[in-house]
């Protein structure tokens, strides 16, 4: 049996600053912070003492704060991997949210959608974003590893999943998975039939309430 974490980074600068994330390099606030300890530690219950565990993560600041936790909570040294980033916003990136909604541009609700790149321009296109991570699971999954661990951002989960699943790229121009910052979705793949389970999505019951 594979089992597979995918972590959605905790709380971070962007998040409070009401800025454009993407892949400007944000840092965890004192809670995300906070949060990412008990991530960390929700893990360590989960994956039992003794077993070989890998640790993949998105080398932006706000996502590699968070794998360092659980790479120190489960002794072992995370890899980071660029292609798991969040989608480029290109010159949006770190800009005031109210920016980017007056020049966003909403994809098509019928035809080409993974051409899409929201009109701001340097953004990467959903075809360009959804290839770079269907590259790093490919990866991920190259490994024989039983547990793995993926620390990523809200919105490159929707690739990591539909990776995952098989699901062909030119598929994917509808799909959308959400889960909160924060939270650790569970998969399984079993060793006889290596079907793949979406076992759980967006599970934040480890995450301390905010006062």
């Amino acid at each position: 049996m594979r089992t597979v974490h995918v972590v959605i980074h905790p709380e971070a600068t962007h998040h409070v600053d009401r800025v454009v994330g993407g892949w400007y390099d944000s840092r965890l606030t004192v809670a995300g912070e906070r949060a990412a300890a008990a991530v960390a530690g929700a893990l360590r219950s989960r994956i039992p003492e003794g077993v070989d565990v890998e640790v993949f993560s998105s080398d932006l600041r706000r996502t590699a704060q968070t794998a360092a936790a659980i790479g120190a909570a489960l002794g072992v040294t995370p890899v980071y991997d660029e292609r798991l980033r969040e989608k480029s916003y290109g010159e949006a990136g770190g800009r005031p949210r109210q920016w980017f909604e007056r020049r966003f541009v909403p994809p098509p609700a019928i035809g080409e959608r993974m051409a899409h790149d929201e009109g701001i321009p340097g953004a990467e296109t959903r075809a360009v974003f959804a290839r770079r991570v269907y590259a790093a699971v490919h990866t991920v999954l190259g490994s024989r590893c039983a547990n793995q661990v993926i620390v990523t951002h809200g919105g490159t989960l929707t690739f990591v999943l539909a990776a995952w699943i098989g699901m062909p790229l030119e598929a994917a121009g509808y799909l959308a998975f959400h889960a909160p910052s924060g939270s650790i979705t569970e998969l399984r793949e079993d060793d006889f039939f290596h079907n793949r389970r979406v076992e759980s999505l967006g599970d934040t019951r480890h995450l301390p309430e905010r006062s």
